[in-house]
């Protein structure tokens, strides 16, 4: 069922457990993760940036896909259907097309520019039941277009945030969106501690999920982290597998060129890549 991303992330916080959000680039993508999510008893955010959703012809029709695969496969754990780092254009047009949860990420404008769209975007939020993350401080590397320095967040500033009442903050503690150099010097849970301090319950989002090591993503869950995103690691495993196939020939035997056996494999492996990371995160059996 697709619901707000709000129940599942306070239970999360409550827990010392962490829900993923899994990006989503095309039907495989969406049913891989949606049916890892029903297997493993977990609930799931579904996330999709702007790039990707121009890619799929536009939000309307993700969120009609996204909507019919559930009822098709029966899905029946929490599902989020979420904006990825949003422009403050491009969530007014997920609202419209009936996504919901959106994140409006304002960390490139003054604060009080990010103060002032993001509690309007509070209010239309609550009017519609849905879910809203908001972003203080940059994540490094590029993602999509969005590009950062990495720039660790100002817990004032979260402050400032969350006491609009957002959903979740994504606040920058030195993650990078794709793969993290040899000399990443890490999360500073120094910044995340402060910044937990003084948001409360408030569920915390790290983006850049990928390449974290599995202890600092556990210590980063007992600091309040509620939602881990993860996105590049899904796209690896899946190019690695789809590799694997054409270059032991696959695709040249028998009918192996069909796209349904020549996705199969990358299929498989994104699904394996979620089950891992819930198992990490520990949602797995909290649907």
């Amino acid at each position: 069922m697709l619901v707000s991303a709000k129940d599942m992330l306070v239970k999360a916080k409550a827990g010392k457990y962490a829900v993923g959000q899994f990006n989503i680039n095309n039907l495989e993508w969406t049913k891989a993760a949606l049916l890892t999510a029903q297997e493993c008893n977990s609930p799931i955010i579904l996330g999709v940036s702007e790039g990707a959703g121009k890619y799929m012809t536009g939000f309307k029709t993700v969120a009609a896909m996204v909507k019919a695969m559930i009822e098709e496969l029966n899905i029946t754990v929490p599902v989020a259907l979420h904006l990825d780092h949003g422009t403050y254009e491009g969530c007014y047009k997920c609202i419209e097309a009936g996504f919901s949860s959106i994140m409006f990420d304002g960390s490139h404008y003054p604060i009080e520019e990010n103060v002032a769209k993001t509690k309007e975007l509070v209010e239309v939020c609550a009017n519609k039941g849905m879910s809203l993350e908001a972003e203080v401080g940059s994540i490094g590397g590029e993602e999509d277009g969005v590009i950062g320095k990495g720039e660790c967040a100002d817990p004032a500033e979260c402050k400032q945030i969350a006491d609009l009442g957002v959903t979740m903050l994504a606040a920058g503690i030195g993650n990078i969106h794709g793969k993290y150099p040899e000399n990443w010097e890490g999360l500073s849970f120094e910044t995340l501690d402060a910044i937990q301090k003084l948001t409360g319950d408030m569920p915390l989002v790290l983006h850049g999920g990928t390449g974290i090591p599995e202890d600092m993503i556990k210590k980063a869950i007992s600091l309040g982290v509620a939602k881990i995103n993860v996105n590049t690691e899904c796209q690896l495993s899946f190019a690695a597998a789809t590799r694997k196939y054409i270059e032991e020939g696959k695709d040249l035997s028998g009918k192996g060129f069909d796209p349904r056996k020549l996705l199969n494999p990358g299929f498989e492996a994104i699904k394996a890549t979620i089950k891992e990371k819930m198992e990490l995160f520990g949602s797995v059996g909290k649907a």
